[in-house]
């Protein structure tokens, strides 16, 4: 078997392209204006104006012609009468290379001003800085953490050759992290964002790998008799849990991130897989054929009594939780479409967020407000996201090649 050819962390060309549908409940109308002072705050403002209607809950207002310098008085009145209830502006300086950029943001129905800070950076860092405000304005908006400077990972099989890149959330800026002749499947990311786990069959058959992003530096985290498999982080970054079939059947086990202390966590006479734990650490959620279809399981990670979670429907596999424990979303197959549907974890409630017909690996945004996942449209496999309403999806189409196994990144501080 060809072995796998390990990169260090470098751009690759194709860029993903981002396609929105549909209307969030609420928006808040917004202007964002280009940041003045040097020839960059053009972009800066773009690229803000994109991540806020990349995420459903804002209606930009034109703000062409602005110029706006950080020290400007604001006309609320004027602003109001536009229609915009927020305004967003700026100023960038450079000396010797470095850029700091000075950010408002003001409610012009209140008259105040919400928030304002300053970043520092190189030219490369400009578009991080653009990202990190955008998730401030959608803090002070909506009270809720902004993802926009966070990543995601997914699989991209051109041909005969699979690459596991990361990029940012809004799927620029893809770096290669491995690439090999032979399948990758099931990135998950630790929770400090600096490792990732995978599947490899270089060795000609499934092993699970640990990577460290900054090195490209990995370690074969379970390489035993059978299969290797489904590897998923505890919140702790401690341990993870794996599947592995060493015993016969595919089982689930825990082992702690140095390879060490492999526990099995319960005895099965059928498959259970796809584990991951709850954000609090004390459970599994897991899929299982046991009670005759694929369904999904949560059982404690020390062992004991499995509980069914999943009815509607006779297939629900690739289990998700939400970050804050309450919502479960997985892949269902429903009139011979697999789409993704959400629950609540205790009151047991179905949505169905997706339409199909291919839609697979479903992974919660570190907000909890949107969910990232693969599909395949118009017989293209792409990356997509919805939000958790299901009323705003987003389709962030790769150039040649089949992306497949996506999974959101956490944040990182």
């Amino acid at each position: 078997m060809a072995a796998a050819g390990l990169l260090a962390t470098r751009p690759v060309q194709a860029q993903l392209r981002v396609d929105i549908s549909g209307v969030g409940a609420t928006q808040y109308p917004i202007a964002i204006a280009d940041f003045t002072g040097d020839p960059h705050g053009q972009a800066v403002g773009e690229v803000i104006r994109a991540d806020l209607t990349r995420s459903g809950q804002f209606k930009l207002i034109n703000a062409t012609g602005a110029n706006l310098d950080v020290n400007s008085s604001i006309a609320y009145d004027d602003w109001r009468n536009r229609g915009a209830d927020y305004l967003a502006y700026g100023s960038i300086s450079q000396t010797g290379g470095q850029f700091k950029v000075d950010y408002r943001l003001v409610d012009s129905v209140r008259r105040t001003q919400l928030d304002g800070v300053a970043f520092a950076g190189n030219e490369k860092e400009l578009r991080r800085i653009s990202h990190q405000i955008a998730d401030r304005i959608y803090e002070k908006i909506t009270g809720v953490r902004g993802v926009f400077s966070t990543r995601i990972a997914y699989v991209l099989q051109r041909g005969n050759t699979y690459e596991l890149q990361i990029a940012d959330a809004d799927g620029q800026n893809p770096q290669v992290m491995l690439r090999s002749q032979q399948s990758i499947i099931s990135p998950a990311w630790s929770p400090d964002g600096k490792r990732l786990a995978y599947v490899s069959f270089e060795l000609g058959k499934p092993v699970v790998y640990v990577q460290t992003l900054a090195t490209g530096n990995r370690v074969p985290l379970a390489n035993f008799k059978g299969n290797n498999s489904a590897p998923a982080w505890a919140p702790n970054g401690q341990q993870l849990s794996i599947v592995l079939s060493r015993d016969g059947i595919s089982q689930i086990y825990t082992i702690n991130a140095d390879g060490s202390n492999l526990r099995r966590v319960m005895r099965s006479p059928l498959i259970d897989t796809e584990p991951v734990y709850t954000p609090d650490g004390g459970s599994l959620v897991f899929t299982s054929d046991r009670g005759g279809n694929p369904q999904i399981y949560q059982v404690p990670v020390g062992g004991g009594n499995a509980q069914r979670l999943t009815f509607s429907g006779s297939y629900n596999i690739s289990p998700a939780v939400s970050p804050d424990g309450n919502k479960l979303v997985y892949v269902t197959q429903r009139d011979g479409a697999f789409r993704i549907a959400m629950q609540d974890m205790g009151a047991g409630n179905e949505q169905l967020l997706t339409a199909g017909p291919d839609d697979e690996s479903p992974s919660f945004a570190p907000n909890g407000m949107q969910v990232l996942y693969s599909s395949v449209q118009g017989g293209r496999s792409v990356l997509a996201v919805t939000s958790i309403d299901g009323r705003v999806r987003q389709t962030l189409s790769a150039l040649n090649g089949k992306v497949r196994e996506p999974t959101w990144g956490p944040f990182i501080n």
